[in-house]
């Protein structure tokens, strides 16, 4: 199992490989002898999962071109946080009136840097920065956002929406950062790693040098063991719940099947950084393992309550909106599944 593992993983780890020789760095060992990656750790950052247009295919920008971006991103929200025109009219009946205000979120000020390359892009195979999805992939894609659209009850509404399990694979695998409650808590014994992510206090168990549930019980965030090797730790998940295909969030959405497995492997590089890196196969929906990477810092801000509950406010109200059009005769589902 671990040389398959290796095998299908070889561009992330020649990557924390490099990294480790580069910077000579010796990571601090548990009492019981594993590298220690305990401690709170953020992944915000302005580097979306694929690569945007306008970086023309490169996954490297200088830094005169990331202080360009990262000053536009800092203009955008400072503005945001202006006051409201009190003599605005009001929205027309139908309008969306927007979501939330901007001075609680914290999706990260820059873009990631891994070694000494600020990266546009947390895919780093393929090489053009796309998720390589097969037609039959497209298609599974497509019915996942058109299911999105239903409104016939609670069940059937996104898990974060819910409330179940934190949005956009904030709690992984693969972990990708999201608008806010990006922080990661790691907890390490001897048998056990737990990774706890702020958004929703998912808690990830790791297993170390332990088999996979046989038969499958399909946990919310899948069947996670791991081992050491060296001063990295390799984390394999599989057997994913079926509600929890579809990844989406505004920053980045993916698909993925029941058999998807993604293996992560987690290096400590600095005292104050771990390398995350990970490789995603799932042959119905992609036509080849796609794999990405970014930095994980150590933060100084401790973890607050993420306090979401099923039942609450809004999901009656998104409900009763929806019994509401039923009634008024109003398609509220938008015709292009990718809204």
């Amino acid at each position: 199992m671990k040389k398959l593992i290796i095998a299908v993983s070889i561009i992330v780890v020649s990557g924390s490989l490099s990294q480790a020789a580069e910077t000579g760095y010796i990571p601090a060992r548990t009492a019981f002898g594993a590298p220690d990656f305990q401690g709170v750790w953020s992944i915000a950052t302005q580097t979306n999962l694929e690569r945007a247009a306008r970086f023309n295919g490169s996954l490297v920008i200088s830094q005169e071109e990331a202080i360009r971006l990262e000053a536009q991103v800092q203009a955008r929200t400072e503005a945001s946080l202006l006051p409201s025109d009190p003599d605005r009219e009001a929205p027309s009946s139908g309008q969306n009136v927007g979501g939330y205000n901007t001075f609680w979120m914290d999706p990260g000020s820059q873009l990631a840097v891994v070694g000494d390359e600020i990266r546009t892009s947390i895919l780093v195979d393929p090489v053009d920065g796309q998720l390589p999805y097969s037609e039959q992939g497209r298609l599974n894609y497509a019915a996942a956002m058109q299911r999105r659209q239903s409104y016939d009850g609670p069940e059937v509404r996104p898990l974060g929406e819910r409330c179940v399990v934190g949005f956009g694979s904030s709690g992984g695998p693969p972990k990708l950062p999201v608008l806010y409650n990006n922080l990661t808590q790691i907890i390490q014994t001897p048998g056990h790693v737990v990774l706890v992510a702020e958004m929703n206090h998912d808690a990830r168990i790791v297993r170390i040098d332990s088999p996979h549930i046989d038969p499958p019980q399909y946990p919310w965030l899948g069947d996670s063991i791991g081992y050491y090797e060296g001063d990295t730790l390799v984390v394999e998940t599989t057997d994913f719940h079926p509600q929890q295909s579809l990844r989406s969030s505004l920053e980045h959405r993916f698909y993925g099947s029941v058999k998807m497995k993604v293996t992560e492997r987690f290096t400590r590089t600095a005292e104050d950084s771990v390398l995350y890196q990970f490789t995603v196969e799932d042959p119905e929906n992609y036509n080849q393992p796609w794999s990405g990477e970014l930095p994980m810092n150590n933060s100084a801000q401790q973890m607050f309550e993420y306090a979401c509950h099923e039942g609450n406010y809004a999901l009656p109200g998104i409900l009763a909106g929806a019994r509401r059009a039923d009634a008024d005769g109003i398609d509220y589902a938008p015709t292009d599944p990718g809204q």
